[in-house]
């Protein structure tokens, strides 16, 4: 079945977001930007006639997909879906490791892809992590029914080249008053599009902390559902945490959808899962210029929005002026599993935005909440 034999020279790449602060604190590293080695495995394993054949270093070895698919680099014409995780200190931390066996588990377990696609897996990490996750990718992976290729990239290479490009918009969307440059890492999502090769168009990115309870490969299908103008796809926040953030701006304007439950209100966005549509983020002439420093700035002050959540801030505060940027997820791809502010001076109106009907695609277990057994 699956061998890995992952890319040993750790080639540059980019960065993961998190949930909540504190999981953030617990996966952090570092990000980065456009000029990267090969950042898609598109660009690093496909070599037609006339081409060089990559190195043994660079190569990735396929897993999956039976015994033949063992030890042959991807065919070119093969599909490829990107997905990226963070996947930092992971070393260090065993609540880490058991949701990252959760999530890979389930991933594997549930996943089937059609014959010519590969799931390329991409993982942003430090290089203890990187041989950690080695070793645990070879038993996860190792029951997989479709083709995977694994790409590790180092945190430290992305961030620098990420952090001239977030800089400005951090004092908005981090803990803390400062621009950090290790906090540039939670705003990777927001400026993928200037770091990944223009001939990576599409890519999903995910929390660790998630358990998946349908085919992976149906959550790459809403991306055929975005409508004109959509650059990503992403669920709403299910606590009343904008409700909160925006408190000053509610209290100027009481009559504000800003904040509100669902479905009358706009409750905020939540970045465990976010579908990334890099081609349309590139062509976008509005969303590039909502990344501008002014454009930050006014916007934060527009809406007296002082966060700490990264990417998934920036994207709340400009959904709440441009929401046709987004094509929002149901609620079950992303059912987030946090209580905190149920019990922190909003019980009477939490479950407003907790509610999540249908059916449940992909359990999210942010702030550390517990996830429901098979």
């Amino acid at each position: 079945m699956g061998i890995l034999r992952l890319v040993s020279r750790i080639m540059e790449r980019q960065n993961f977001s998190s949930t909540t602060k504190r999981i953030k604190q617990t996966q952090a590293s570092h990000n980065g930007n456009r000029n990267d080695a090969d950042l898609t495995a598109d660009t690093r394993l496909s070599h037609p006639a006339g081409v060089e054949e990559p190195s043994e270093e660079d190569r990735v070895e396929v897993g999956g997909g039976g015994e033949g698919s063992r030890s042959r680099i991807m065919d070119a014409g093969d599909q490829r879906y990107h997905a990226l995780m963070m996947f930092t200190k992971v070393d260090k931390s065993r609540s880490l490791q058991d949701k990252f066996r959760v999530a890979m588990l389930s991933m594997v377990k549930h996943g089937h892809f059609f014959q010519g696609e590969v799931l390329v897996l991409h993982f942003v990490c430090d290089q203890t992590s990187r041989e950690l996750g080695e070793r645990m990718l070879e038993e996860f992976l190792l029951d997989a029914t479709f083709k995977y290729e694994v790409l590790f990239h180092d945190v430290v290479a992305l961030t620098q080249k990420l952090f001239p490009i977030v800089e400005a918009m951090q004092k908005h969307f981090s803990a803390g008053s400062g621009a950090y440059y290790s906090d540039a890492i939670f705003f990777l999502s927001v400026a993928m599009h200037h770091i990944m090769p223009e001939s990576l168009t599409r890519i999903v990115q995910l929390d660790l902390d998630l358990k998946y309870k349908t085919n992976i490969r149906d959550l790459f299908q809403e991306f055929e559902q975005f409508p004109p103008g959509a650059v990503i796809g992403i669920a709403r926040e299910m606590q009343p945490v904008y409700r909160h953030t925006f408190w000053q701006y509610r209290k100027e304007n009481p009559q504000t959808r800003v904040g509100g439950p669902p479905p009358e209100g706009l409750p905020g966005f939540n970045s465990g899962v976010m579908l990334l549509d890099l081609g349309a983020m590139r062509a976008s002439a509005l969303y590039n210029r909502l990344l501008e420093p002014s454009h930050v700035a006014k916007l934060a002050d527009q809406y007296r929005f002082r966060g700490h959540l990264g990417d998934q801030d920036f994207f709340t505060m400009i959904g709440m002026e441009h929401p046709e940027l987004f094509h929002p997820l149901a609620c079950g791809w992303n059912r987030q599993l946090c209580t905190w502010w149920r019990d922190h001076g909003y019980g009477d109106v939490f479950q407003m935005y907790y509610r999540c009907e249908g059916l449940v695609y992909i359990y999210h277990g942010n702030c550390n909440s517990p996830i429901p057994d098979d």
